[in-house]
């Protein structure tokens, strides 16, 4: 890939190639629909092509795209902007440690969706695209400390919702809530 002003669509065709999979991935985390994503990827795609002359870093590249492609959400092109749930009214049930329990990726995103776009965005871009605390301070334009307080608030409620639908089913999936509740991966 080139640089800043010599950027050609070739470039952008090594864009998708290299960060489309990535993007409909975290565009799907953030929507809960795939025609939604799909939607996400195709503004953020064509976003890119034309502000490619904008981006003057390859080694940014990553970053920029999620950064339109988080950008497109906010701005509407996701239909459902109800059923959020605070954090601060949902009550603490005594259930099992969740580290212990199996869910499906299904499960996983129903109970992703819950949660307020605040806390789910920085939770997406640090436990699925593996984005650093300083680059999702840098994505969101936070304070890191917000984006770490943000974290504990979407892994709590995330391990009691967890917690109390795995005492209302027997949790036959094979993802294991410890892939969402590391906490020790400081970047």
């Amino acid at each position: 890939m080139t640089s800043g002003k010599d950027m050609d669509r070739h470039d952008l065709t090594d864009l998708v190639d290299r960060y489309y999979v990535m993007l409909y991935r975290f565009a799907y985390r953030l929507s809960g629909s795939a025609a939604d994503a799909e939607d996400i990827i195709q503004q953020t795609f064509l976003t890119a092509c034309i502000k490619l002359d904008q981006l003057r870093d390859r080694n940014s590249a990553k970053s920029w795209l999620f950064t339109i492609a988080l950008n497109t959400y906010r701005k509407g092109i996701r239909d459902n902007t109800g059923g959020e749930v605070s954090l601060e009214v949902v009550s603490e049930p005594l259930q099992p440690d969740p580290r212990d329990i199996e869910l499906d990726s299904e499960e996983l995103q129903q109970v992703l969706q819950e949660l307020p776009e605040e806390y789910r965005t920085p939770l997406i871009l640090f436990y699925f695209q593996e984005f650093s605390y300083k680059e999702i301070a840098g994505q969101l334009d936070v304070p890191m400390g917000t984006v770490m307080s943000r974290l504990a608030r979407a892994k709590g409620f995330l391990r009691r919702r967890l917690a109390s639908s795995s005492a209302s089913s027997s949790g036959s999936g094979g993802l294991r809530m410890e892939s969402v509740s590391s906490s020790s991966r400081m970047k």
